[in-house]
């Protein structure tokens, strides 16, 4: 039966000593299962050969990934597909996930000799939950303990040990109930997408909205009408210096005119963006009138007419949190959030840093201590306020129960002091880290601002005003360790909190000479595309998701083909148009902010067991009058609003986006969304096609981009009829080249058949007969002694020949419809070849990797182009050029294949229960090695001093 909240209370109940215990633990030892292999290695270092530490390697169970993992005994159940029991109290049905089935055989082997079990995941809602999966598939019959640190220290191992608790059912709970309500989402809605946009789209509760905000800005972009407007910038020049003035301050100031007779001149602001025209009462200052302007205020003095002088106090940043960490490592290194928490993740498990998924901004008197302390060491102690600071505020809706993210220990190592354990890319974040945290514990940087005020008038009696504003600072505090970065969409003129400019000292009524004056054309630009940092600011704003749910959100929208990178900006498809416009139009609460933010308070609510998750859930998916559930209960639950609207949407008028583009004749054009992907249509329904190149985003279809695009020659043309299917064939310019196909009506259900052109062959030359005969690829050429179908096809390798999983080329494209049923047997017959051509140079070279080492090269391949590093190859997505691509965007694409990678091969090593001893022993020696300080147990910590025994040649 599928776990139940009854089922999870009942498994860990307390830690009393099960009947079995005493036959299992007469030679056994403690079992210590934590998520990562790494993670594993490095805690086996510090407790020893008296304990056994193995790693799940993740989750273990997971509801069905579709109908194949569903157990034979609930094929045939209403609820099947959905992996969850709507009807009996939404219990979920758990599979263990294919490539984990070693592993849980393993685990259970290592449980039956074990003494005890310390479940040593992560503390936080995703890792309470792998424990209680753990203890629900592997039932093990001697006592349970949870083991809970945020750092993989010595110490804090020891105290983890030392101090088990039980495991925590309310975090359980919610991180259960956010999955089930994520797959009812995902099951219920996702299919109205397949039907009525494109197959195999998906929806998700986060990923939705998300992919919403990138549109909504998109349409911002498309709507946006630019306007020019002119400014004028004036030098002026201080005739006489104060008595006692420094040699180092200026005698001059430049200022920006504000003012001309009392109205206040435009500025981009003041701009409507999508009629381009002001929206206030302000001076509109065109190119005529600043140079007019300015020739009458040449050589015309000006006077202070005020002076405003403060003083500037800026407080430290806090501490970083998990988007925090994502949002500053964009700025200032250009990483996806993906990649922030791969390495994040990596120094976590290296014991470097706490633990990386928190929305706590708070620091133990530990960590504090050691911040202020080094900090003193390093910058004076004057740089260190007389009390320490708190940052005890989380987020809106926290429940990570962590620390901000900090350097691992009692005692924080610097940069230099890891330089040589850490590869590049760790160094750079453990030094950010490292920055941040020293710097919260500093003092406040002070100075002073200044603003002046001038006013003159020209030769005609225009009276006006300039402005001019500046800061020094005089103390700077933790502005020695740490400055913040600034988002791709601020303006050009903002100022990092470090930046000064220094005026002269100037008194009200003060004469200044006129210099220079130079007037200066601008042109208001579209709001800035969101990058992940920005993004990831947004969602935290709206308080949609969670600190640890905002790379997988980035990365998914990127995967379903909903977004994609333009340099470091997030591009909406016209795919993402598409199913925004669909959500929008007819499940508008499924999408909206409010909504969002409210089911996340809610289930935050269920964690605290203010909620009743399975009450919560009735009224989201079946409907009720509780006022919860984001409201939607009011509106009859997600399967009443799914299935009453699927009839209602028209889905020609969800897959088309209206452009404000024309023809040349003034004729409307529209995108549309078919089953080949997104083509501009102008005219109507009867007019001009053109399918539209994946590398042009929404905004860029202005007039003059639609009438290129339908005035080049296309390579698509009709070819004539297909006898089979009575639908006409053509040739098209596809992706991966030209290639024929059927037209298929939209609404039809049959599907197109395709098949590429071959070298010899040309768009403009291939006839319908040439067409045809491709159209019958692959080819059956019949059936081996053992009853084996053999198969001609054509693939991106070139001709081949097919049996079973084994393949040989043809050595030309006509042989497909030549090659006989002897012929294909003898050369299958003959010896696989399996030499290769010689490697074409590379197409860039771009430095080492930070993580191998290797020599990063662009190449060329069957795929299209790759970067490598000599061990791993990795496909440039949309939006690389290899022209610009830089060694940090190619690390990247490295890194995420890395991650990617299989890891079955590592798993089999690990099969054999003898082998751990020896791999505990061998991290044993590892950690001996990398052993510098001398740690004393105290008498007080006795249990966890027996827990942990020092690496072998430590003192």
């Amino acid at each position: 039966m599928p776990p139940t909240k009854t089922a999870k209370s009942a498994a860990t109940t307390g830690t009393a000593t099960p009947r079995k215990r005493a036959a299992a633990a007469a030679g056994g030892k403690p079992l210590v299962i934590v998520e990562s292999p790494t993670k594993a290695t490095k805690i086996a270092g510090y407790l020893g050969s008296d304990y056994v530490v193995e790693a799940s390697v993740g989750h273990i169970r997971d509801l069905p990934r579709n109908a194949a993992d569903v157990p034979a005994a609930h094929k045939g159940e209403s609820w099947a597909r959905l992996g969850v029991d709507v009807d009996h109290g939404f219990a979920p049905l758990y599979v263990v996930s294919p490539d984990r089935k070693q592993q849980v055989t393993r685990l259970k082997q290592l449980v039956k000799e074990a003494s005890e079990i310390y479940l040593a995941t992560d503390e936080d809602r995703e890792g309470e939950a792998i424990a209680w999966h753990l203890i629900d598939a592997l039932k093990p019959t001697v006592p349970i303990r949870r083991m809970v640190f945020h750092e993989i220290t010595r110490e804090a191992i020891a105290r983890a040990v030392a101090n088990p608790r039980e495991l925590d059912t309310a975090l359980v709970d919610a991180q259960e109930t956010r999955r089930i309500l994520d797959r009812l989402y995902g099951y219920e809605v996702s299919p109205v997408l397949w039907k009525k946009v494109l197959p195999k789209l998906s929806a998700g509760r986060v990923q939705s909205v998300a992919t919403r905000i990138v549109v909504e800005r998109e349409r911002a972009r498309m709507r946006f009408t630019a306007a020019d407007y002119w400014s004028l910038d004036g030098l002026f020049e201080v005739a006489q210096q104060r008595a006692g003035a420094d040699d180092g301050e200026p005698t001059t100031l430049r200022a920006r005119l504000v003012s001309v007779d009392d109205s206040r001149v435009a500025t981009g602001k003041d701009f409507d963006a999508d009629t381009g025209t002001v929206t206030s009462n302000v001076v509109h200052l065109d190119e005529a009138g600043a140079r007019g302007l300015a020739a009458r205020l040449e050589g015309r003095a000006v006077t202070v007419s005020r002076v405003d002088e403060r003083d500037y106090t800026r407080k430290p940043y806090a501490p970083f949190i998990t988007s925090s960490l994502q949002m500053e490592a964009g700025r200032k290194f250009g990483w996806s959030s993906a990649q922030v928490m791969r390495v994040a993740q990596r120094l976590y498990e290296n014991g470097h840093i706490t633990y990386m998924r928190t929305d706590s901004t708070n620091l133990s008197n530990e960590a504090i201590t050691a911040a202020r302390r080094q900090a003193a060491e390093l910058y004076g102690d004057a740089y260190v306020p007389t009390e320490p600071r708190r940052y005890d505020k989380k987020a809106k809706g926290a429940q990570e129960a962590h620390e901000a993210i900090r350097p691992a220990g009692d005692s924080f190592r610097t940069p230099g002091q890891l330089a040589s354990q850490l590869a590049r890319d760790e160094f750079r974040l453990y030094e950010l880290i490292w920055q941040r945290t020293i710097a919260s514990q500093m003092a406040n940087a002070v100075g002073k601002t200044l603003s002046i005020r001038l006013a003159g008038s020209s030769s005609t009696g225009e009276a006006v005003e300039f402005t001019a504003s500046g800061r020094t600072i005089t103390f700077p505090g933790f502005l020695r360790a740490y400055v913040e970065g600034k988002d791709d969409d601020h303006t050009d003129d903002a100022e990092t909190d470090d930046s000064e400019r220094r005026l002269p000292r100037v008194e009200r009524g003060q004469t200044l000479d006129t210099r220079e004056l130079d007037p200066r054309g601008h042109t208001t630009s579209p709001p800035a595309r969101y990058t992940e940092p920005s993004l990831t600011a947004r969602l935290q704003e709206l308080e949609i998701g969670r600190p640890s749910t905002y790379a997988s959100i980035m990365q998914t929208i990127q995967d379903r083909g909903y977004v994609w990178k333009k340099g470091s900006a997030l591009v909406p498809t016209f795919i993402a148009f598409a199913v925004v416009n669909l959500l929008e139009q007819h499940f508008a609460a499924l999408v909206d902010y409010d909504f969002t933010a409210l089911l996340e308070r809610e289930l935050d609510e269920i964690a605290a067991g203010q909620l009743q998750r399975v009450d919560w859930l009735t009224e989201f998916y079946f409907g009720g009058a509780g006022g919860h559930a984001g409201g939607i209960g009011a509106s009859g639950g997600l399967k009443s609003v799914v299935g009453q609207r699927l009839e209602e949407i028209d889905a020609r008028g969800v897959n088309s986006i209206p452009l404000r583009a024309v023809t040349p004749n003034g004729e409307p054009v529209v995108v549309r969304v078919g089953r080949y992907g997104p083509y501009l249509q102008a005219g109507g329904e009867e007019g001009a096609r053109i399918s539209i190149p994946d590398d042009i985003a929404p905004d860029e279809l202005t007039s003059e981009k639609v009438t290129e695009l339908l005035d080049a020659p296309s390579s698509d043309r009709e070819l004539g009829t297909d006898p089979e299917s009575g639908f006409p064939v053509a040739v098209k310019a596809g992706r991966y080249g030209p290639y024929v196909t059927t037209v298929v009506p939209e609404g039809s259900k049959e599907p197109a058949r395709t098949g590429s052109l071959f070298k010899t062959m040309t768009p403009e030359t291939v006839t319908l007969e040439q067409a045809l005969q491709l159209l019958t690829l692959p080819r059956t050429i019949g059936k081996d002694a053992d009853g084996e179908e053999i198969q001609a096809l054509n693939g991106r390798y070139g001709p081949y020949i097919k049996k079973g999983t084994d393949s040989r080329s043809l050595e030309s494209e006509e042989r497909l419809f030549t090659v006989t049923l002897d012929e294909a047997l003898a050369i299958f017959a003959q010896p696989k070849q399996r030499g290769r051509a010689a490697a074409k140079p590379p197409l860039k070279e771009l430095g080492p990797d930070p993580v191998s080492q290797g020599q990063v090269t662009v190449r060329e391949g069957r795929f299209g182009p790759y970067v490598t590093d000599g061990e791993h190859n990795a496909s440039l997505r949309k939006g690389d050029e290899i022209e610009t691509l830089t060694l940090e965007r190619a690390a990247e694409l490295l890194a995420d294949r890395r991650e990617r990678a299989p890891v079955k091969k590592k798993a089999a090593k690990k099969t054999v229960a003898k082998k751990a001893p020896a791999k505990k022993a061998a991290a044993k020696t590892t950690a001996a090695k990398k052993t510098t300080t001398t740690k004393k147990a105290t008498a007080t910590k006795k249990s966890a001093a027996a827990a942990v025994t020092e690496p072998a040649g430590a003192s």
